[in-house]
């Protein structure tokens, strides 16, 4: 039997048959087993194609989707991304590699970060992906390396904006800030980039993340598109690509709503006449991560231990922090909030109690809930963090006291 009782919107995603969370079809004690053990990460291929689709369906069809390899690098999902959306945004050498491997064309690659070291910029040149120069010293450097290579480095600038998305989690343009290169400074560099054998590709302008207010969204990529389309009158090179970055974000705590993308869709559809009319050449792209692949994976740990201290429950569990820092609240929140959490094959609790889950490390900062309603767990019984398909292991302090690592599947 299929429950139907309302739960959490960010559960609501993954089906629950009779008492369990079923992933890709499958129960959740059995996908267990056939990882081998917990702690683990597991990521819905169904849900990153329902998401891109659904996108994709309110999005005015002449702009470009790419995913951010930061949000979820893992190899496998970077290869089911690949064939799924336009291109790849990479932050390093590394992430080049799984890119690469994924079986994205070169042409189809960007690669940004605030500190690429020689050796990635000649990876980068190598390659043939379009290298985001973040700074003076960067296109210097790759001034060289391509001299050197004798070929012509696919580059664009990243442009630090004089404004930020409002209401973003992490704001990555507006004021002084290490990406990027100011606004006001562009136009110096574009002389630099004519004057040398380079192939220019345009912009890159990201101004923030993780906002779940459409109309900031707007204001922001209305403003990026008439910065680059300003800039591009400074430049005396054709204008290819207009990578205006994302800031689309997910429902983590309660009272938060889903972002609304019908308005942004719409918005973008008037955006698109005006580059155009201004920009003939140039294709315009959103860049982004967390929306496309954060509500299709859960983190699993399972109940070591049951304590009750003074009155309060304690769920103790085999995964923390140290797997996923951000639901322990340590990535970026100021003040700590509960990620969505369950107990997975406990999922139709009429009564929950309270209850606190922590995990094995020896530090109070090992939380993945505080005092929030959970089913009456046991020993053995399997917690479930939801939104958990970006900024999981990659992000987290993997080595701290020697834990064994969370196995990631794609299901």
């Amino acid at each position: 039997m299929t429950d139907t009782k309302p739960r959490h919107a960010a559960q609501s995603q993954f089906p629950v048959v009779g008492d369990v969370l079923q992933i890709g079809g499958i129960a959740l004690p059995m996908l267990a087993e056939r990882v081998g053990h917990t702690p683990f990460f597991a990521y819905d291929r169904a849900l990153l194609g329902a998401r891109v689709a659904a996108l994709r369906a309110q999005l005015p069809a002449g702009v470009a989707l790419h995913y951010s390899v930061k949000a979820n690098p893992m190899p496998a999902l970077v290869q089911h991304m690949a064939g799924l959306v336009d291109g790849l945004d990479v932050a390093s050498g590394g992430e080049l590699k799984t890119a690469l491997d994924a079986g994205m064309a070169a042409a189809r690659i960007s690669f940004a970060g605030p500190g690429k070291g020689d050796g990635e910029l000649a990876q980068g040149v190598a390659a043939g992906v379009c290298i985001n120069l973040e700074s003076e010293r960067e296109l210097a450097a790759v001034a060289r390396i391509s001299e050197r290579l004798g070929v012509a480095a696919r580059v664009a600038l990243r442009v630090n904006p004089d404004f930020e998305l409002k209401s973003s989690g992490m704001k990555m343009g507006g004021g002084a800030k290490p990406f990027g290169i100011d606004a006001e400074e562009v136009p110096r560099l574009l002389r630099e980039v004519a004057a040398m054998s380079l192939d220019f590709q345009g912009f890159h302008i990201f101004s923030g993340s993780q906002s779940l207010r459409g109309d900031a969204i707007i204001e922001a990529q209305t403003r990026s598109v008439e910065l680059g389309i300003r800039l591009a009158g400074e430049a005396p090179l054709t204008v290819r690509q207009l990578n205006i970055g994302g800031g689309f974000g997910i429902p983590y705590f309660p009272g938060e709503q889903r972002l609304d993308i019908a308005p942004i869709g719409a918005a973008l559809e008037g955006l698109l006449a005006r580059l155009a009319a201004a920009l003939p050449q140039a294709r315009l792209a959103l860049e982004l991560g967390r929306y496309l692949v954060g509500e299709a994976g859960i983190y699993v740990a399972r109940v070591l231990d049951r304590k009750v201290s003074r009155g309060e429950v304690f769920l103790v569990v085999d995964g923390g922090m140290h797997h996923h820092l951000a639901a322990s609240g340590n990535l970026g929140q100021i003040i700590r909030k509960n990620y969505p959490v369950a107990v997975g094959n406990r999922m139709t609790a009429v009564e929950p109690g309270t209850a606190s889950v922590t995990g094995p490390l020896c530090t109070p900062l090992d939380v993945l809930a505080e005092r929030m309603p959970l089913a009456h767990a046991q020993i053995g019984d399997l917690i479930v963090v939801f939104q958990s398909g970006a900024y999981g292991p990659s992000a987290s302090p993997s080595g701290f006291l020697g834990h064994p690592a969370a196995l990631e599947v794609l299901i």
